[in-house]
């Protein structure tokens, strides 16, 4: 998967789920955002 920035963001549909983890501190925190930011 050798893919720039803008192809990745491409990618991204309305039927795609992109969730962020941080696991960098003690308590560990995901996100899960939409297409729209939500």
């Amino acid at each position: 998967m050798n893919f720039n920035t803008n192809e990745k963001i491409n990618q991204v549909s309305e039927n795609t789920l992109v969730i962020g983890i941080d696991i960098a501190k003690h308590k560990h925190f995901a996100c899960a955002v939409d297409d729209r930011g939500r």
